[in-house]
């Protein structure tokens, strides 16, 4: 779960603030080394889609079988949306767009 900026200490908070009124040409950033070799980049992992809620019907096996193979029964909806995303990809790839 992710930390609310309510849940920072207050001396945290105010040097994000601080830092969010700095406008960027006056952020010192002589103490972080520039990245050259973006080889080991990883491209989307802070990629958040937007998500839509729908109703959608499976067939119980479908469900069954994502929620058997989900940790404690959690995570299979998400299991379910990264098949069809891959299933999606998989489809563009062949048809060229």
């Amino acid at each position: 779960m992710k930390k609310s900026n309510s849940q920072l200490p207050p001396e945290a908070r105010e040097q994000l603030r601080a830092l969010a009124d700095k406008p960027e040409p006056r952020i010192n950033t002589d103490d972080i080394p520039e990245v050259l070799d973006w080889s080991n980049a990883m491209c989307g992992v802070f990629y958040r889609p937007v998500k839509q809620q729908i109703t959608l019907r499976l067939d119980a096996d479908v469900v069954a079988w994502f929620k058997a193979r989900a940790p404690e029964g959690r995570g299979y909806l998400t299991a379910i949306n990264s098949a069809l995303r891959e299933h999606v990809r998989r489809n563009e790839a062949q048809s060229g767009g």
